[in-house]
């Protein structure tokens, strides 16, 4: 009888599983309607953990990039439940896919939306309301770090491959970033409804007026919100990629320097979004890895020693292990002397800085630089300068910049600068660039020009070239053929680690 009584418990035991109290950590997926800004139903995956006990569990809100709908970080956010007991709402930003209302571009809608799904995940998803975090990549990135300056209640932010000045992104010194905004046009009209704003931007684009798609910039972007998000005292990661084209590093790395609380800074090889693309999926990833510990810190209150470490991360654009820094470096510079030089605007060179998303990708994954052979670039149509060479190779490290003096002889000319890393047979992998607007038929001008950041490993024996010309097939060029550029002496200054 007692043998008996002992089968039956076993056997409902192994049939009924193992009780509630003991089992083990995992997750659950529902697909949820949640109610935004006026009304706006926005679908969303809400990942809850299971196996660790009823809650309020702590809470990260996850709103969808630029195009993307809400499936984007559930692999993350599973593993993010299962392992470190988040409730995370991963969601359909307005405008696109199955959310409903129109795309008004990181709008107060789409930004107000992010403290509605926190109310939701509160009242029904056993969230606690005292520990929340917000991340995103790109479009959610840039949603983040704008609810973080409007709701106290984000403790803490991973802002991945994402913008801080919209003006600097798209119009780096008021050159249209041309093939950026094709691809984000493209992708809005294809996966979602674009509301007024997007209407009324892309038609001055078309119009060749996008210098008045200005004044939607600074609402939309961080940089004008620092004083906000620094007196709320939140926690700010950001992980961007150095080759990113559509937010070029520069304009982060400044944001960063603004920041007053704890913060965090990661740059890596890649393009837009590629650094922590397996992350979002729930692969194995350096970055994600790094905002989980983030969140675990400043949402969890969980004493792991990532404010101990050095905050701001670089890894080398063309391979090698991360490099770290107490603050944006600014150590030792190399000077090149860049002799006077005339040329004709208008044509295109070998020189150019690649293909959105395609070239930076290629770099981060196979460190496959955008490349040229010096020898082959028309000195008649572009400038060409040597720099040092490294017998024993050397670290760039920071902003390399630019004291150009020069007389364009048309009202308005685009240069582009070229940084290369240059090889004995004359071949050059692109370190860094950066467009230039000139205007002034006639005048001469001495600009300062900061080229995007970077940190490179120059190979011993190699050494530095500069390429000026006036054509990149990746920006909008407002260069007149016939017309002449004429340099006199200038500078570069490049900042070694």
């Amino acid at each position: 009888m007692r043998r008996s009584l002992v089968l039956v418990l076993v056997l409902l035991s192994t049939l009924l599983g193992t009780p509630a109290a003991i089992a083990a950590p995992g997750h659950q997926i529902s697909y949820e309607s949640i109610t935004g800004v006026g009304g706006t139903t926005l679908k969303a995956l809400v990942v809850q953990p299971t196996g660790q006990g009823s809650g309020p569990f702590p809470l990260l809100v996850m709103p969808s990039s630029w195009a993307v709908p809400n499936i984007e970080y559930v692999g993350a956010a599973a593993k993010l439940a299962k392992e470190s007991g988040y409730a995370v709402v991963s969601y359909t930003s307005r405008g696109f896919w199955d959310s409903g209302g129109q795309i008004d571009v990181a709008g107060p809608d789409t930004v107000g939306d992010v403290s509605k799904v926190i109310d939701w995940a509160i009242a029904n998803a056993h969230a606690d309301g005292t520990k929340v975090g917000v991340a995103g990549i790109s479009y959610g990135g840039g949603q983040s770090l704008l609810a973080a300056a409007v709701d106290r209640r984000i403790k803490a932010v991973a802002a991945l491959s994402t913008w801080t000045d919209l003006a600097r992104s798209l119009y780096p010194n008021n050159t249209v970033n041309k093939q950026a905004v094709e691809l984000l046009l493209a992708a809005g009209k294809a996966t979602g409804r674009p509301g007024p704003v997007l209407v009324e931007a892309e038609d001055a684009y078309r119009d060749g007026r996008f210098a008045d798609v200005l004044p939607i910039s600074e609402g939309r972007s961080a940089a004008s919100k620092i004083a906000q998000i620094n007196a709320n005292g939140t926690a700010v990661m950001i992980g961007n990629a150095w080759n990113d084209g559509l937010f070029a590093p520069g304009q982060v790395a400044d944001f960063y320097g603004q920041l007053t609380g704890p913060k965090r800074l990661m740059l890596s090889p890649g393009d837009h979004a590629t650094a922590e693309l397996f992350g979002a999926a729930g692969l194995p990833n350096e970055i994600w890895e790094s905002a989980g510990r983030w969140f675990d810190r400043y949402v969890k209150g969980t004493a792991n020693g990532i404010d101990a470490e050095q905050p701001v991360q670089l890894k080398p654009n063309n391979g090698g292990t991360w490099k770290k820094f107490g603050a944006w470096p600014n150590g030792n510079a190399d000077t090149m002397q860049l002799a006077g030089k005339r040329i004709h605007a208008g044509w295109g060179t070998v020189a150019d800085s690649g293909t959105l998303l395609l070239s930076g990708a290629l770099q981060g994954f196979l460190n496959i630089p955008t490349g040229v052979s010096l020898p082959f670039v028309d000195r008649n149509v572009a400038g060409v300068w040597g720099g040092p060479q490294y017998p024993g190779g050397a670290t760039l490290a920071g902003t390399p910049k630019l004291k150009l003096q020069v007389t364009p002889s048309a009202e308005t000319t685009t240069l582009f600068a070229y940084l290369y890393e240059v090889g004995p047979l004359g071949l050059g992998a692109l370190i860094t660039h950066k467009p230039i607007k000139v205007t002034g038929a006639g005048r001469t001008q001495t600009l300062d020009v900061e080229l995007e950041p970077t940190v490179w490993n120059v190979g011993s024996g190699n050494r530095l070239g500069l390429v000026i010309d006036t054509v990149d097939p990746r920006y909008q060029t407002e260069s007149t053929r016939g017309s002449t550029v004429t340099f006199g002496p200038s500078s570069l200054t490049v900042p070694k680690a």
